[in-house]
């Protein structure tokens, strides 16, 4: 009896790597399916992306609050500063606001005031004396232009009450870490005394002569520097730098008389006639009269030091003080001007 040949189908081992797998033929189905899975993923993962950012809620984020510093009352201002800003406060307050005054006095919460809050202002505030009482501790005299606020109008026959100086001393110290504070409420004082008159080291007043060498380049300078009429540079000496004033406040300047530094005869004849010397060096107070567009005509004073070079004058420097008499050098004291 033929023996009947039997063919075997390759079957692959029950699990490979944890995974059952069944004969060859299922296996690449199966390989087939998971491609095509993966490439459905691939395309459609970005698109599943946008789509969840889209729909997404917003999420509101609150801004952050702007933090706005609040200034430290006399911190930069020095006690000049610190006694202004006081009795500012110190002339608006009034009954119920008393707290206004406590950047500057520690102890404001004793104080008491009776009088209506608000009923004046200090129109204008300025210090015009400070003396150190020991080291850390000063007396500021500030003197304040005050105004009544919301007064009625007068009646007739009634005098309106208008702007008065009024003058207030006050004590500032300074404390840990350099903060000031007022000892006590202001002091309301007299006007300070007027000083004399200081003595200058200059010569006699005389109009400018036209015929002075320099009175060109001091007419000249002026009309530039106030009225800005002309260069400036070409009256000044080289190195020196000035600035016209603008927007020129003026439109015509008159350079009317001068005194100088060593003599009671500037531009004399005997001046005149001498050769401006190169290096020459002249301290000169040179009174202008400057008239405005609506024709006001206004005195100034300037302390001016010119130098000659190439045989003629010119302006080396407009100093901010006259120069003082040998006898008028300043004492040693206990002030100091902010």
């Amino acid at each position: 009896m033929r023996r009947r040949k039997e063919y075997s189908e390759d079957v692959l081992p029950a699990e490979a790597g944890g995974w059952a797998l069944g004969s060859l033929g299922a296996a690449a189905n199966t390989v087939t399916v998971l491609r095509r899975a993966a490439w459905v993923l691939m395309v459609a993962g970005p698109v599943l992306a946008v789509w969840a950012l889209v729909s997404r809620p917003a999420v509101t984020v609150s801004a952050a609050p702007v933090r706005q510093e609040q200034p430290v009352a006399g911190q930069p201002a020095g006690p000049v500063g610190f006694a202004e800003l006081f009795v500012s406060a110190y002339l608006a307050a009034g009954q119920g606001t008393e707290d206004s005054l406590a950047p500057f006095l520690p102890n404001a919460r004793d104080v008491s005031l009776t009088a209506d809050p608000g009923v004046q202002r200090a129109q204008e505030l300025a210090a015009v004396r400070v003396r150190l009482v020991s080291p850390g501790y000063w007396s500021v005299t500030v003197a304040a232009r005050v105004v009544p606020v919301g007064k009625k109008k007068a009646e007739p026959g009634e005098v309106q009450a208008g702007p008065v100086l009024r003058y207030f001393q006050v004590p500032v110290r300074t404390g840990t870490g350099g903060a000031l504070a007022a000892a006590a409420l202001p002091a309301e004082v007299g006007a300070p005394v007027a000083g004399d008159a200081p003595s200058l080291a200059y010569g006699q007043v005389v109009p400018v002569r036209g015929s002075d060498p320099a009175a060109q380049t001091l007419t000249g300078f002026f009309a530039a520097y106030l009225a800005g009429s002309g260069q400036l540079d070409r009256y000044l000496s080289p190195g020196t730098a000035v600035a016209a004033v603008s927007p020129a406040p003026y439109i015509q300047v008159e350079v009317a008389q001068l005194a100088e530094v060593g003599t009671n005869d500037p531009g004399s004849a005997d001046q005149q006639a001498a050769p401006v010397v190169d290096g020459s060096r002249r301290e000169l107070l040179v009174d202008v009269a400057a008239s405005d567009a609506g024709g006001q005509k206004r005195p100034l004073a300037y302390a001016i030091t010119i130098t000659a070079r190439d045989g003629r004058w010119e302006i080396a420097s407009v100093d901010g003080n006259p120069v003082l008499s040998k006898s008028q050098a300043p004492a040693e004291k206990k002030e100091t001007s902010q």
